[in-house]
């Protein structure tokens, strides 16, 4: 019998790679035995992305070696790593909406007779396709663009499973699922693990690295920290090693009950299409925790306090007075600040300069000159005070990390002043070090008066940040839950296995 290590997967030695003379990666050793759910971890700018790009052929290192099935490999490009066998899926899919699952699964490499595209093999192969990976409900002839976002996940792992991928590269594969569909996921990966392919999975949830994964990396400054089994490793070790510091102060401290004042916003008999039977208080001071699954009226919640899709019924008072917030512009001059859950869609411009993104909110409240450059310049110290890291603030902002794009989008908003704010999702996507740059942001907003209304999916976050929470389910307030509830308390109102009126 052998006592030799059975060959790796992938085994990349000394990984290193320069941008402008900034070193992004310098020395990293990696490597993913066939079968293993691999996970890699980091701050933003820690070298995960680049680490991920020169695996899939997005980039060629400057220095190390990369073997792949026993084999050294140089990769000229995307399709080099794809020939060899590694297929990356990216947050952002790369799908055409308007074609066919089989058409995009076999784009470019169509089966053909008679040197016409032979598209009942297509649907043929593809169903086969989709039925080793245990996805025997998802029709093959069915148009993209319809389909749900964890139905696009299965076409995109499809995609690379039809190029005989061995490898896959998992980027941030969560962050777009709601909850039910992150279970769906988890199924898929295990599948792909029984049949022997290697997985690279990336994320910031650390609730998921542990689920999945066999080994853990962590990744700071462009340098591997240390590579540990995951039944070896807790929440506390990646924290620390990833940030520097406990995981005890990750959250700050609530609220006492003197720092709470007098009901800034007040809600009553709220409804629109989405939402019915509204009764909720925003204290000055307070953070407002609101729980509840996808689809369960939170973000409509938001989007109704802001004007965007307003309340059509019901009462809503600022200070005590009648209020109607029939747009967000009406909503910003009424002293409100929305932070939306789709950063990429709705908070920011990407083609445009951090600061001109900083300076949205204040241009479209006092539109005329005077005043500009005053606005300017608090803008810019706003920016300093969040600590955005740019190469200057005519940077455009879509070259920003998630954490930095979300702390402009704040700097915008904290320009005008606001009474409320609405935080939805404020930090999806985001790693723990700006996560936690973030939680102590909104806290220093609620010491100095404001009242936060803030939105999670993450329910250590809502159970960290909160000082009271109110449970949306199928539209309507569900209940209301006090600071130290725990997570069973806010999934048995979220799911309705307690009663509205036992809460």
């Amino acid at each position: 019998m052998s006592d030799r290590a059975p060959v790796p997967l992938l085994a990349l030695r000394g990984i290193g790679k320069s941008f402008y003379g900034v070193r992004v990666l310098d020395g990293v050793d990696l490597d993913v035995a066939p079968g293993e759910v691999h996970a890699v971890v980091g701050e933003n700018g820690a070298g995960k992305s680049t680490l991920m790009k020169i695996v899939s052929g997005g980039y060629v290192p400057d220095g190390g070696t990369i073997e792949f099935a026993g084999r050294s490999c140089v990769f000229g490009g995307p399709r080099d790593a794809q020939r060899a066998g590694i297929g990356i899926i990216h947050q952002e899919f790369n799908l055409l909406p308007e074609r066919t699952v089989a058409e995009n699964v076999y784009l470019g490499h169509e089966p053909k007779r008679r040197g016409l595209v032979d598209r009942r093999q297509m649907l043929s192969r593809t169903r086969d396709l989709l039925a080793t990976i245990g996805e025997t409900t998802l029709p093959a002839d069915a148009v993209v663009g319809r389909l749900g976002v964890a139905q696009q996940q299965v076409v995109e792992i499809a995609k690379a499973l039809a190029l005989d991928a061995r490898l896959l590269i998992m980027d941030e594969p969560t962050a777009a699922l709601a909850d039910h569909e992150v279970e769906l996921l988890y199924g898929l990966v295990r599948r792909l693990q029984q049949q022997g392919i290697g997985l690279l999975y990336v994320s910031h949830r650390l609730t998921e690295v542990f689920d999945l994964s066999d080994r853990i990396t962590v990744l700071k400054d462009g340098r591997r920290v240390q590579t540990m089994p995951t039944t070896e490793a807790t929440a506390e070790d990646l924290v620390r090693q990833m940030v520097g510091r406990e995981l005890s102060s990750y959250y700050p401290d609530r609220a006492a009950p003197e720092d709470i004042g007098a009901v800034r916003l007040a809600v009553r008999g709220g409804g629109n299409r989405k939402l019915r039977d509204i009764d909720l208080d925003l204290r000055a001071g307070e953070v407002l925790g609101i729980g509840g699954l996808q689809g369960s009226g939170r973000s409509a919640l938001a989007r109704a306090l802001f004007g965007v899709e307003p309340f059509t019924t019901g009462l809503v008072t600022i200070d005590g007075k009648p209020t109607r917030l029939r747009s967000p512009r009406a909503a910003t001059r009424a002293g409100i600040a929305y932070v939306t859950e789709d950063r990429k869609g709705e908070g920011i411009v990407a083609r445009q300069s951090v600061l001109d993104n900083a300076l949205l909110a204040s241009r479209a409240v006092f539109p005329v000159r005077s005043g500009r450059a005053a606005r300017t310049v608090r803008v810019r110290e706003l920016l300093a005070t969040v600590e955005v890291r740019a190469a200057g603030d005519d940077q455009e902002i879509r070259f920003l990390s998630g954490g930095n794009q979300q702390k402009v989008v704040l700097a915008r908003w904290l320009a005008l002043d606001p009474l409320i704010l609405l935080f939805d999702e404020p930090t999806r996507g985001i790693d723990v070090g700006a996560k936690s740059a973030i939680h102590d942001l909104v806290r220093q907003l609620a010491r100095a008066g404001a009242a936060v209304l803030m939105i999670s999916s993450e329910l250590p976050e809502l159970l960290g940040m909160s000082d009271r929470m109110l449970v949306m389910r199928d539209g309507r307030v569900a209940g209301e839950l006090p600071a130290g509830s725990t997570e069973e308390d806010v999934v048995a109102l979220a799911v309705g296995t307690v009663s509205e009126a036992a809460a």
